[in-house]
């Protein structure tokens, strides 16, 4: 069984130093590996690349990262690779890399990626030159995963990006910027490989959860989404679903912040069925409206509680 930590978007600079790291000291009881997908920084100064190192570096795992946009504001990005990679952070553009854990490989992918678009609504490599380079520039950084995920030789396969691979973990933001926050191709790129998980970051008021075409699951661990300092994701404990090329994943929730989701999980629907069920003891008594309002709450509080809350 491999553990895998992730995160996204902290976007650190000397303000945020501290915010993380009480969740961070966890990590060695909690996970096997720390991955952390884009937007390391605010602004991508050498100096937030530094403030990223404290606080994520030094933690008794691995750390695999991706740039993501905001590293690349003040065009410094390699000088904020130069010393995250000096800081022992591996940083991965168009490149993989195989982690040996417990007796495991655990293979991991990556790429920031780039907008474009999905299906239906994309844009082509037609026209201006600015268009063909803007839709080049996301052609390439899929093929580069590609290439790198189709490298690696292990026994569960990982893919990390900033941008998203499919719509689904784009649900929240409004519809008319989803080209800028992901592209299809990223998607086709993680279905040319065994992957067993893709996790991308960059959209706050996207989903969590979705899947490629091939079915690939695909998790959105932007911070802003998951709200904690990480989410965990168990590889390789067996029995799993077989469509993720022989890799079983288990979702783990609740490190880094007081009161956990899988605990507000089972009292939403303790309290749903509480509610459902008295509905029906009230139409059995003839209180129509009053049954009816509470059956309506308990399915709202249930299905609509726990897909709110996650």
């Amino acid at each position: 069984m491999i553990r895998i930590a992730a995160v996204g978007d902290v976007h650190v600079d000397k303000d945020v130093l501290g915010r993380y790291r009480p969740a961070l000291e966890e990590l060695p009881d909690r996970a096997d590996a720390l991955l952390v997908a884009g937007d390391l920084t605010r602004h991508g100064t050498a100096e937030e690349a530094r403030c990223f190192a404290t606080e994520f570096g030094g933690l008794g795992v691995p750390v695999v990262v991706v740039l993501g946009n905001h590293d690349h504001q003040s065009d410094r990005q390699g000088e904020v690779a130069a010393v995250l990679t000096g800081a022992g952070i591996t940083v991965l553009e168009g490149a993989a890399t195989v982690l040996e854990l417990h007796g495991h490989r655990l293979g991991i992918a990556g790429v920031k990626g780039f907008g474009g678009g999905f299906a239906g609504a994309c844009a082509s490599n037609f026209g201006e030159r600015e268009m063909k380079d803007f839709v080049g520039t996301t052609e390439a950084a899929a093929a580069s995963l590609a290439a790198a995920l189709r490298s690696v030789e292990c026994d569960a396969l990982v893919a990390l990006t900033h941008y998203s691979p499919v719509p689904e973990t784009l649900v929240g933001e409004p519809l008319e910027i989803y080209a800028f926050l992901g592209s299809y191709q990223l998607g086709q790129a993680i279905d040319s490989a065994p992957a067993a998980l893709a996790l991308h970051g960059h959209a706050h008021h996207g989903s969590e959860r979705g899947r490629t075409p091939g079915g690939v699951p695909v998790r959105n661990v932007a911070h802003p989404v998951i709200k904690q300092g990480y989410n965990v994701y168990q590889l390789l404990s067996g029995g799993g679903d077989a469509q993720l090329a022989g890799a079983a994943w288990i979702e783990v929730f609740g490190f880094g912040r007081s009161g956990t989701r899988g605990v507000m999980y089972t009292l939403l629907w303790i309290l749903a069925v509480i509610l459902v069920v008295s509905g029906i003891v009230a139409l059995f008594r003839r209180q129509l409206l009053w049954g009816i309002v509470l059956i309506i709450v308990g399915l709202l509080v249930g299905p609509g509680g726990v897909s709110l809350f996650t």
